[in-house]
């Protein structure tokens, strides 16, 4: 499929994709929505793709929003559906992807583009990065799971505290509340997410897979995570990556998933 807003590359185990508007400072409209459902849904399909890494182009900006101008109009039944349709073709969809998700903050995340790094497993920010949700200088709030994820990221204080304000916050501030997991330069922001895939790509990718839907569990309402660690726990000794991860420690040698 040819995609118009965004890139992907493939290079062995790993997945690139790569948001390209850069004009509009990478903002999200309703057909680079579509476009990154659509890319994570085959990458996660694809056996050999073992992570995935979603980075803006340029030295500006990740996702500098939303594209305003295309919802400028909407009623509240049209918003309703705006926010649903998104977080189910999305954001939800890459919180619970099977195949681990690295966001590459390589500038502006703002709105759109904050929630979609915090839907990504893993953050890495580049020194010069800047996060917000700036929603409410508009008459709105964070729309795609913004108000959920935030406060489960930095605590209901700091996260209510950035919503109503509007502001931004650096990338050394975004470490120091745990909003990303590294902070490195410009420079050095791809190959230090491609080294982090590395190290997990060495691993089972059916375990990574249960680690994160056990995770995710937690902050499930009426989903007790423990029973979903158990019985992953449980699935994993009837796996073929349970008979090559055991042999190969005992054998002294290295797995190969």
């Amino acid at each position: 499929m040819a995609y118009q807003h965004i890139i992907i590359e493939i290079d062995d185990y790993l997945g690139l994709i790569t948001i390209d508007r850069p004009k509009k400072l990478n903002a999200l409209n309703k057909e680079t929505i579509s476009e990154l459902h659509d890319a994570f849904k085959t990458l996660d399909d694809d056996k050999d793709v073992r992570v995935i890494i979603i980075t803006g182009s340029g030295e500006k900006a990740f996702v500098a929003g939303a594209d305003i101008a295309e919802f400028a109009n909407f009623d509240m039944a049209h918003g309703r559906e705006l926010s649903r349709k998104g977080q189910t073709d999305l954001f939800d969809l890459v919180a619970h992807l099977s195949t681990p998700v690295i966001a590459a903050i390589n500038g502006f995340a703002l709105g759109g583009g904050l929630e979609l790094a915090m839907a990504s497993h893993i953050r890495v920010a580049s020194s010069n990065a800047k996060m917000g949700l700036p929603e409410v200088s508009l008459g709105l709030i964070p729309g795609y799971g913004g108000t959920q994820r935030l406060p489960q990221l930095v605590g209901k204080g700091k996260a209510l505290e950035m919503i109503t304000t509007g502001g931004m916050i650096d990338a050394d501030e975004a470490l120091a509340y745990r909003l990303v997991n590294h902070v490195v330069s410009q420079e050095e922001l791809l190959s230090f997410c491609e080294d982090l895939a590395k190290k997990i790509a060495r691993n089972s990718p059916m375990a990574i897979s249960a680690a994160i839907k056990a995770v995710n569990a937690n902050y499930k309402e009426s989903v007790n995570g423990f029973d979903v660690e158990i019985e992953a726990f449980g699935n994993c000794f009837g796996t073929d990556d349970f008979e090559e991860g055991t042999s190969a420690f005992l054998e002294k040698r290295r797995p190969k998933f």
